[in-house]
């Protein structure tokens, strides 16, 4: 298994903010699944940092497409990267 840390940017649509409670019914199923570690938005609401445990970035670009979020155009992706966690 690998991390990912994923960086989002977020637009102002109000498009995106119709499907929030999707998008977090998606990412509270991939915590139970244990392929989301943590996420949260920034506390401005500009955009959110994910972090995942998944096989590989394939598998991650598969979860970002069935993201209620993508459907919508509702964010940009800044960051997406493999990190190493040592602590």
């Amino acid at each position: 298994m690998a991390r990912y840390v994923l960086q989002l940017a977020f637009d102002g649509d109000p498009w995106r903010l119709s499907v929030r409670p999707a998008h977090r019914e998606h990412l509270r199923r991939l915590k139970e699944e244990g392929r989301l570690v943590t996420a949260g938005p920034w506390a401005d609401d500009s955009g959110a940092l994910h972090v995942y445990e998944v096989a590989d970035e394939a598998e991650l670009k598969d979860i970002l497409r069935r993201d209620p979020y993508t459907e919508v155009d509702g964010y940009e992706i800044v960051l997406l990267k493999e990190w190493n966690q040592i602590m």
